[in-house]
């Protein structure tokens, strides 16, 4: 599946809701099925700054040039962000990554309304993590 298409599914998911606590209640659900970063993979390292909560990125070169990124928070709703990140770029190359506008990221899965403007430049700063640190 391509990005694009992911993120239009992801889309299609949230546009379900028209109350933005049922996005909420959506993002958490999400959060549960992430598997998060152990503990020894909570490092400055990899911490994501400028977020409300404590979030990590961890990036790992998948198959055929491929990447695979790992997340975490402390906090359910962030978490359940950082999981549309793992889906949409999991398993795609470094240019299909880097063509991700981070700044039009949660209007293109329908959640700009949604999402206080705090989590939104965390997430924008994660996206920036992942497309300037750990796209080596």
């Amino acid at each position: 599946m391509t990005v694009q298409e992911t993120l239009q599914d992801l889309n299609d998911l949230f546009s379900i809701f028209d109350n933005p606590k049922d996005k909420f209640i959506q993002l958490m659900d999400m959060a549960k099925e992430s598997e998060g970063l152990p503990d020894s993979e909570k490092t400055e390292h990899n911490m994501i700054y400028g977020c409300t909560s404590q979030a990590w990125v961890v990036g790992d070169r998948g198959d055929n040039s491929t990447f695979i990124f790992r997340t975490e928070s402390d906090a359910m709703i962030v978490k359940g962000l950082l999981f549309l990140i793992e889906q949409v770029f999991n398993g795609h190359s470094k240019n299909e990554i880097l063509g991700i506008d981070g700044n039009q990221f949660l209007t293109s899965v329908g959640l700009e309304r949604a999402i206080s403007s705090q989590r939104t430049n965390g997430f924008s700063n994660a996206i920036h993590k992942i497309q300037t640190e750990l796209l080596k």
